[in-house]
């Protein structure tokens, strides 16, 4: 038997968000919609296609008829570090305005996030030096 680590929901999330930051994506973790409705992991591509992900990962999630078919979803496994795309989803379009709005929602959600841990270090980004300074 080995002593591999417990294949949890935040592991899951870690490897499926490093998937697709290694394609060039940015990922939220826990983000709201608009309906309410909190997703695991909502990521931004590099075109502004917008792909939510909802981690399953207990014996329960896997014994009932939870995941919508084939033309509402896509399908990633994960071991917990590596990550298999077993079915892409398929592409749904957004009205513009509505896409904005949430690209929007998620950039202020981001930057609050940020800020806190910056807040609660006790750290200060790094000052812009004045033109004709040295910065020191």
């Amino acid at each position: 038997m080995t002593d591999l680590p417990r294949l949890t929901a935040d592991r899951i999330t870690t490897a499926v968000s490093r998937l697709f930051m290694e394609r060039g994506a940015a990922c939220i973790r826990e983000f709201t919609v608009r309906t309410g409705r909190r997703v695991d992991l909502m990521v931004l591509g590099d075109k502004r296609d917008i792909t939510i992900i909802e981690v399953k990962s207990s014996r329960q999630d896997f014994t009932r008829e939870i995941l919508p078919g084939p033309d509402r979803c896509g399908i990633i496994i994960t071991d917990g570090f590596d990550c298999h795309i077993v079915r892409d989803a398929p592409a749904m379009k957004l009205a513009a305005a509505r896409r904005t709005h949430l690209v929007t929602r998620m950039a202020q959600k981001a930057m609050r996030r940020l800020e806190g841990v910056v807040q609660a270090a006790g750290d200060s980004p790094p000052t812009r030096a004045e033109p004709g300074s040295t910065g020191e």
